[in-house]
């Protein structure tokens, strides 16, 4: 879904979404009621490690897999790159969502003034703090023994 759905509103949100939880529930159905239709970037395995120097637990297939079963979610793709413009390019959204733990940072204070010339407008929602992957994976890791 490139373009145009007339009126309505086409909202983008990326996430790695490893080791799904009620974070990344909230912040997807929050995203889905602040637009028509939702896209959701999934973050491959390739740019995780990319970034973060690990792998995810839950590969990018089934990652996928997941978050495209979600009601509110209308169209899943891939996110290989953390070029927003690019993607904004590609899907023609006017709404970005993200985490508010992003908001004031100095990448995003430029992504605000480049989509406010595009009719971008972004939309911050809170951060769970209550858990997140990183926890998760440090509660894994001392269950298993693992790093």
């Amino acid at each position: 879904m490139n373009g145009d759905l007339g009126q309505g509103s086409i909202g983008y949100t990326t996430g790695v979404f490893d080791l799904f939880h009620i974070g990344h529930l909230n912040i997807l159905r929050r995203a889905k009621l602040s637009c028509d239709y939702l896209i959701v970037g999934v973050t491959t395995d390739e740019l995780c490690f990319q970034r973060k120097k690990k792998k995810p637990v839950i590969p990018f297939a089934e990652r996928v897999d997941i978050v495209q079963s979600l009601r509110f979610v209308d169209q899943v793709v891939p996110q290989d790159d953390m070029d927003k413009i690019a993607a904004w390019e590609r899907l023609r959204f006017n709404k970005m969502m993200v985490g508010s733990d992003w908001r004031g940072t100095p990448a995003w204070n430029a992504l605000e003034r480049e989509f406010k010339d595009r009719d971008v407008e972004i939309v911050y929602f809170p951060y769970t703090e209550t858990t997140s992957s990183t926890l998760l994976r440090q509660a894994l890791n001392a269950l298993t023994g693992g790093d």
